[in-house]
């Protein structure tokens, strides 16, 4: 299945509480929850004023429904092409 990168600006994403990074992450389970197991939330990073979310879908429509159903910004949603590590160096 496609694996996508979604950029989310949300300023003064680094400074939220656990409680509120709780909510956001029980909020989003519960749309995926509604929208079937054709579209996965892998994990996400929060920076300072974003948070970058990797998912799992079929494509970037379904990705976009997701952050539309949740309340979430998706800036930017770009498709993983290739993904490398430091095994790719070998």
């Amino acid at each position: 299945m496609p694996k996508y990168v979604i950029e989310r600006e949300i300023p003064g994403a680094g400074n939220l509480s656990s409680e509120q990074l709780k909510g956001i992450s029980q909020t989003s389970c519960g749309v995926l929850s509604k929208m079937g197991p054709q579209i996965q939330w892998v994990h996400s990073y929060v920076t300072a004023d974003k948070i970058y979310c990797i998912y799992n879908a079929p494509d970037e429509e379904m990705v976009r429904e997701h952050a539309s159903q949740g309340g979430f910004p998706a800036n930017s949603v770009s498709k993983v092409s290739t993904i490398i590590d430091p095994t790719t160096a070998e």
